[in-house]
């Protein structure tokens, strides 16, 4: 078995909620029983997700459920030995880490669109946006896709209110379920991890700003505090700010937390969270890293502008830039630090996400087959189902509803 296939059967072994929605009846969890994912037999499935273990699981398991399955990731987010692996099972790919330049990067977009898919799971909206942008030929055949990241999920919204999203789309980032298991756990576990790996800082002691609250900054504030950090948060939403303020975190504007930080995280899904001045502002020395994210939410342009030129590699992902006299250190050159820098979220966060893409796409081959076009909330049964089967698998127990709880429920 080649390293590839190995690591992905150790992820396979480690999912036993994408298992049991595949297996009609699987599980005793209240809501599992079903059809599995048989609305998907003969499907043609498009999957464009950072490309590791667990995105080759669920490829596997939607082949193994009787699709057609194609895959894509950037260069940035494919792992090259996962992709050989998946390849050899008779996956198509369109992926490679050494795809760089902007054509090629196309180019390999452009070919897992021309499998004229069905259905498509998407990371960050790139396969939709060029679809409508560019590709509306291919939504002769595509009847719906289902949406990863909320920096994925805030254009669809926009094109969506505009009018002009011509398919339905499930907004899985905003299930319950993904936003506990994997946005705030698994992506501030692994983000944090990934620039400790790189950098090998110690963090206890450490000034850690983080910009942006939503579930992926709670978990990087979390998990950062956790290990000891002094944690400061930049907040343009004052609920948020307020919750983070009685989570224990300092709050304050980005460039004033950069002023003291040891580590800046970006955490928005917003191009240009990072602006050079927040960059002026960090000290001597200061990591800067994204958790999440979209391209160009380090203003990596500008620092590089100011900067009179290339950065100097220190390390594996890790470059260091001259500004103003100080040296920046960018970690893994702004990309999303869990993917280009490391194996990506935590195999368990996974395994709740990509089941819950797994039902969305089941579901738009099935009940969901009527849907207007627009974004849409995944089922909250499916949602709930999710989390049942996660509970479930950790040998956790609901508390049974009594009659008092149920007639209280309907009265409210």
């Amino acid at each position: 078995m080649s390293g590839g296939a190995a690591r992905i059967a150790w992820a396979r072994a480690r999912m036993p909620v994408l298992a049991a929605v595949a297996s009609p009846g699987g599980s005793a969890a209240p809501g599992a029983d079903g059809d599995g994912l048989s609305t998907l037999a003969d499907r043609r499935i498009a999957i464009s997700l950072p490309l590791d273990p667990t995105t080759a699981v669920l490829a596997l398991t939607l082949r193994d459920a009787g699709a057609q399955v194609a895959v894509h990731a950037p260069a940035a987010e494919t792992d090259d030995a996962v992709a050989d692996a998946l390849a050899h099972a008779g996956i198509a790919v369109f992926a490679r880490s050494d795809a760089t330049a902007p054509a090629a990067a196309v180019a390999l977009l452009d070919g897992l669109l021309d499998t004229r898919p069905d259905l498509l799971v998407d990371d960050g909206a790139h396969a939709l946006r060029r679809v409508h942008d560019v590709r509306r030929d291919v939504l002769a055949t595509l009847r719906g896709g289902s949406e990863q990241t909320t920096s994925g999920v805030r254009p669809l919204r926009e094109l969506a209110a505009a009018g002009e999203l011509a398919i339905p789309v499930l907004a899985v980032d905003d299930a319950r379920t993904k936003r506990i298991a994997d946005n705030g756990h698994g992506t501030g576990q692994s983000c944090v991890a990934a620039v400790l790996d790189v950098s090998g800082i110690l963090l206890g002691g450490k000034a850690v700003a983080v910009a942006g609250y939503g579930p992926v900054g709670r978990g990087v504030a979390r998990h950062a505090a956790a290990l000891g950090a002094r944690v400061t948060v930049s907040e343009i939403d004052p609920h948020r700010a307020l919750e983070a303020l009685l989570d224990g975190h300092a709050v304050a504007p980005l460039a004033r937390a950069a002023q003291t930080a040891d580590l800046l995280f970006s955490a928005t899904g917003i191009a240009r969270t990072v602006r050079l001045d927040v960059l002026r502002a960090l000290p001597d020395g200061a990591l800067v890293a994204v958790a999440g994210g979209v391209a160009g939410e380090v203003d990596v342009g500008a620092l590089r502008a100011a900067a009179g030129g290339s950065p100097q590699p220190l390390a594996r992902d890790l470059d260091a830039y001259r500004l103003d006299g100080r040296r920046l250190l960018l970690v893994a050159g702004g990309e999303c630090v869990n993917v280009a820098a490391a194996e990506g979220n935590p195999i368990e966060a996974m395994d709740c996400s990509l089941a819950l893409q797994a039902l969305a796409l089941a579901h738009l081959a099935g009940d969901g087959a009527g849907l207007a076009p627009g974004l849409h909330p995944l089922p909250a049964e499916l949602d709930a189902r999710v989390a049942r089967l996660r509970l479930a698998a950790a040998g956790a127990e609901l508390e049974p509803r009594s009659a008092t709880e149920r007639m209280a429920r309907d009265w409210r």
